[in-house]
């Protein structure tokens, strides 16, 4: 396409702009501006959720923290707290943005509808859905229990798919061209090198899987879905797991090539991305944030 031909729903930017005659005017930072979106992080009490409810609120969105507990604990209010205290990001009504908390069982697919219904109520749309909850187990796969594996893929796949087609079904009726994000990992892709993940493993590739078909159903829609993989990422989590495992931590560092974890606030960048309207021509992709791992 040339410098000087645009899609009619494109706002000109960059050097389509520049060419235009148009006033100076810095928009590449802007792209990633929140204010006025809404969104809704799934498992956004703690760990990766929170980090990025977070990133998504400092952006300027109000962002809707889901997650199992009925109320969120004292960590989750000292980040509401510190997210309440920042700066004013403009003026007018939306200066900054906001957290809120629900309460949500991911697999309960009807409740999900009902929540997401409520916050377009209540905001007024839907702009974002992080569907990020899920679980982690491991097990022998020749001694995996049947009940507790489809107890993880209910969370990991139903629930992934739940949540992304409760916002769906809002941004869809308010006509919103929307972006969903599904937080997959590299554990879709490949196999955790020691690691007895089978049923974590399936249900990733699943969500990727899911990811690509949701993409192309809803690209017409103006709805875009993708995906975030993460590598082995320190959360409290990680290291309840990594307790009094110092080989098992350095055999992790040692698969990547940057020889090290990844810390939650690394994945912020790709999150606010693929959230704003920097990302506009991007549906069905997998971004990885895993070190280097999978390109070995």
């Amino acid at each position: 396409m040339s410098t000087t031909q645009m899609p009619t729903n494109h706002t000109p930017t960059g050097v389509v702009a520049a060419l235009s005659g148009a006033p100076p005017t810095r928009t590449a930072l802007a792209q990633f501006a929140l204010l006025g979106r809404v969104a809704m992080v799934t498992g956004g009490q703690r760990g990766i959720g929170l980090e990025l409810a977070l990133a998504l609120a400092e952006g300027g969105a109000v962002v809707y923290c889901l997650d199992l507990p009925p109320t969120p604990d004292a960590d989750w209010m000292k980040v509401q707290q510190f997210c309440s205290s920042l700066p004013d990001l403009g003026v007018g009504a939306h200066k900054k943005g906001r957290m809120e908390y629900m309460s949500c069982n991911v697999t309960d697919q009807k409740a999900m509808w009902t929540i997401a219904e409520q916050i377009a109520e209540k905001e007024g749309r839907v702009d974002i859905c992080i569907a990020n909850a899920g679980v982690l187990r491991g097990a022998e796969c020749l001694e995996w229990d049947g009940e507790d594996f489809k107890k993880l893929l209910d969370v990991n796949i139903n629930g992934a798919f739940f949540t992304a087609q409760a916002a769906g079904r809002q941004m869809e009726k308010r006509n919103i061209r929307g972006s969903i994000v599904m937080i997959a990992s590299m554990s879709g892709t490949i196999t955790n090198p020691n690691m007895h993940w089978t049923a974590y493993n399936t249900s990733k590739a699943a969500v990727l899987q899911m990811m690509r078909s949701m993409a192309c159903e809803l690209g017409p829609k103006g709805i875009r879905v993708n995906a975030l993989s993460p590598g082995y990422i320190y959360t409290n989590m990680t290291k309840a797991f990594l307790q009094g495992k110092s080989e098992l931590e350095r055999m992790w560092c040692a698969q990547n090539p940057l020889g090290r974890l990844g810390n939650p606030d690394e994945l912020r960048g790709a999150a606010l991305w693929l959230a704003s309207d920097a990302s506009t021509f991007c549906t069905g992709s997998d971004i990885r944030v895993d070190g280097g791992q999978t390109a070995w």
